[in-house]
């Protein structure tokens, strides 16, 4: 049975105090309820050990936004997976678009990033999705499948199954345009059948898949209600308690 997960992504927003002062808001507001997902928030590395010792015994998960795609060394600024574990994180965002598009982050190097990661027991959450003109010329399918056999299909069922998936439309990050409740399921089935057809059945049934692209408290539900969306991937709804409570809510 897969989970579901709502998972904030901080990106480049809050210094340390004003993240330990989120992530406490966050534990309380949290602390005693049944929640019928995980929770897990994405922030810059700084903040990690930090937020992780913090949260440590609550319901609250805690990922790393990227890792370097290099074991370690000469790599001036880089921060290793295993530098990243030795944090308290059990997660690590990759592919985000903003990396592939700011970072020229390419399969290759994500490729890397993905076994890196999962060799230091890291849980990849691994983004895929396309640009506006290439959803325009109705090429999503062909954008997602490329994604998907550059970086992760190479990996064994075993290490596959550690994956879970982000679908983001890049053209509705940040944008306030949204991906349709339909459009949404459609493409997120289309990948779980790439899934099956690679893994087989149980896997693709047993893989999470997160939507991502200016999901809030009010279009959460009609998302989540979808057969094949598994939760989300927020970013600028995850930097206010109220907010990303509201979406954790949307499964209750």
């Amino acid at each position: 049975m897969r989970k579901n997960i709502v998972a904030g992504n901080w990106k480049m927003n809050k210094n340390l105090q004003e993240g330990v002062a989120l992530a406490t808001e966050l534990k309380n507001v949290l602390a005693g309820q049944t929640l019928k997902c995980e929770v897990i928030i994405g922030t810059p590395f700084i903040h990690l050990a930090t937020v992780a010792e913090l949260l440590k015994g609550s319901v609250i998960k805690v990922s790393a936004e990227n890792c370097a795609d290099k074991e370690s060394g000469a790599y001036t600024g880089e921060v290793s997976a295993a530098m990243v574990k030795s944090t308290g994180a059990e997660y690590c965002i990759l592919g985000h678009s903003e990396r592939r598009a700011y970072y020229h982050e390419d399969f290759a190097i994500l490729k890397e990033k993905v076994q890196l990661a999962l060799a230091n027991e890291l849980k990849p959450i691994f983004c895929i999705g396309e640009v506006k003109e290439e959803r325009e010329a109705g090429k999503q399918n062909d954008v997602v499948k490329a994604q998907l056999e550059g970086s992760v299909f190479s990996l064994s069922a075993a290490d596959f199954s550690k994956i879970v998936l982000a679908y983001e439309p890049v053209w509705a990050i940040g944008t306030g345009l949204t991906a349709t409740s339909d459009q949404a399921q459609e493409i997120h089935a289309y990948i779980r059948g790439l899934i099956a057809a690679k893994y087989g059945k149980e896997i693709a049934e047993n893989t999470t898949i997160l939507y991502g692209g200016s999901c809030n408290a009010k279009n959460a539900a009609e998302l989540f209600a979808k057969p094949d969306v598994d939760g989300g991937l927020i970013g600028g709804a995850s930097l206010k308690a109220p907010d990303f409570k509201a979406i954790i809510d949307a499964f209750n």
